[in-house]
């Protein structure tokens, strides 16, 4: 059974594959932004949230493309799989853009909002799990 309209599959698929392709740039930029500008002003403690930040980034934007393929080959693909997409998104704003927050401005709030995005990513993983359990092969 179909629970949405195919149109909207497509839709995410361009939104999954954009949005990764533009998240897996954006990692490699701001990791080399770290490693040859950001490490001469900021703390290394800073300087290690920053890396984290990116180096989450980039696995969730990999995990996106990733997403957008696998509901691109299948024919009836899951709403859980579109709910772990939008999740993974919301996850590398969250986690990833509240520790850039905190190593450029040492603002210790920003921390508060990090679990958050790191439960968006668990969120995602759950959806992929649950949809390749339902999958119909």
């Amino acid at each position: 059974m179909q629970i949405l309209n195919k149109n909207i599959y497509i839709a995410m698929v361009k939104v999954f594959l954009t949005s990764g392709s533009i998240f897996a740039g954006t990692s490699v930029l701001l990791g080399a932004f770290a490693s040859h500008l950001l490490k001469d002003y900021v703390s290394v403690k800073a300087l290690a949230a920053w890396e984290t930040g990116v180096t989450y980034q980039m696995y969730h934007a990999l995990a996106l493309i990733l997403l957008a393929l696998l509901i691109n080959q299948l024919e009836e693909p899951s709403l859980a799989l579109m709910i772990g997409g939008i999740a993974f998104i919301v996850g590398i704003i969250l986690f990833s853009g509240s520790l850039y927050a905190l190593g450029l401005t040492k603002i210790r709030e920003f921390g508060a909002i990090t679990p958050l995005g790191g439960i968006a990513f668990i969120l995602g993983w759950l959806c992929l799990a649950v949809s390749a359990i339902e999958l119909k092969l």
